[in-house]
């Protein structure tokens, strides 16, 4: 068996970045013409591959120690990994989605049999593809949905008749959901993955004021829905190999520079900081929507928090001593030394990606750097 080189880097980095990258115009265009049935998948595997070796370059190129594949390969930040498993199914959708002004037209995806995984899951050979760009200076991580992102997929109305044809309880669901997720990790840590990002909206969701009738419930019903979803992410970190670094990134949604949720952490901070069992929370604070600092003291233990102050969703760039000031505003309620800086989201959460050109997304990049270093040195 071929030896992995293994890094001993670790996520999260005092500058660092969420995953995903606005995807370049000869990718847009193969992806376009593969789906018209004009080249085959062979031929749109060269342009993706050529595009991720030109991202991981440039990465590298501007000083960050972790890589990804700008999650090139898919479609949008969550959906195409459910479409990884044995049991769900998807269309293209009629509605779409509800951002604020615009709906995101990405596949419904709903479950037609039971969840499981016979077969090694297409995000196995994506990671191998972004480990082998590694070097000393820089580790791959692999970002995925949460488990809580995909329990709430299929139990939210919008899925819950496809979901009840298939699985009686929604424990019966978490269960496999749970099981599918422990074998996805333990694929990837026998490539050679030891830092996991966990993608999750759910806490954007159960933290807006509308929250509790997106899932059907109450203000008081709605603290037990976010328990579950804390339950079936901590079972399934509990079950991973204890070298595998697990962080989440949490967001209120984000596409075409658009939003789908707004709400303090306030509400959901008990749970969410104090009770999982993460290694870093990847926050979005870029605007008055993502709220105060004030519930960061909820952070329990050692876990370290990625303040999101640059945003992805606008090409104006952040004034420098603002940004360092709102980190020291933070560190009123969470030390120094346990805060990191990125921007708040991805670039590109769907193909579509966010409202801004490539060059100003690099600026963004250069900005996170260049204030992580005023404020922890070199």
């Amino acid at each position: 068996m071929e030896e992995i080189n293994m890094s001993k880097l670790q996520t999260p980095f005092r500058y660092d970045f969420v995953g995903s990258f606005l995807r370049p115009e000869k990718l847009k265009k193969a992806r376009r013409q593969f789906d018209e049935g004009a080249i085959d998948y062979v031929a749109l595997k060269v342009v993706e591959d050529e595009c991720i070796r030109e991202l991981a370059a440039k990465i590298k190129e501007l000083g960050y120690h972790v890589i990804t594949d700008g999650e090139f390969r898919r479609a949008t930040w969550h959906l195409d990994f459910m479409w990884g498993f044995d049991g769900i199914g998807h269309a293209p959708t009629k509605t779409g989605l509800p951002f604020h002004g615009e709906a995101a037209m990405v596949d419904d995806t709903y479950i037609i049999g039971k969840i499981d995984l016979t077969k090694e899951h297409p995000f196995i050979d994506h990671f191998r593809f972004v480990k082998a760009l590694e070097d000393e200076n820089t580790v791959a991580k692999q970002t995925m949905p949460a488990p809580a992102q995909m329990l709430a997929q299929f139990t939210m109305p919008f899925n819950r008749e496809h979901t009840e044809k298939v699985y009686a309880s929604d424990e019966e669901l978490a269960d496999d959901i749970v099981a599918v997720y422990g074998k996805v990790i333990d694929q990837l840590y026998a490539a050679g993955c030891r830092n996991i990002q966990l993608d999750d909206c759910t806490w954007g969701m159960f933290a807006d004021k509308i929250g509790h009738t997106l899932y059907g419930t109450t203000r008081e019903g709605l603290i037990e829905v976010q328990k579950s979803h804390k339950d079936i992410n901590n079972r399934v970190i509990t079950n991973a190999p204890k070298d595998m670094i697990i962080n989440t990134h949490v967001c209120r949604g984000n596409f075409h520079s658009t939003y789908a949720s707004e709400g303090a952490y306030d509400s959901v901070a008990d749970i969410l900081f104090g009770e999982e069992n993460v290694n870093a929370y990847f926050l979005e604070f870029d605007d008055e929507r993502s709220g105060g600092f004030a519930p960061l003291a909820k952070v329990s233990g050692e876990k370290k928090v990625v303040l999101g102050l640059i945003t992805t969703k606008s090409p104006v760039l952040e004034d420098k001593q603002l940004v360092i000031d709102r980190i020291h505003d933070a560190a009123k309620y969470i030390p120094l030394e346990r805060l990191y800086l990125s921007p708040q989201c991805g670039f590109a959460s769907c193909e579509i990606g966010n409202k801004l050109t490539e060059e100003e997304q690099w600026a963004k990049l250069r900005l996170v750097k260049e204030v992580a270093e005023e404020v922890w040195g070199k």
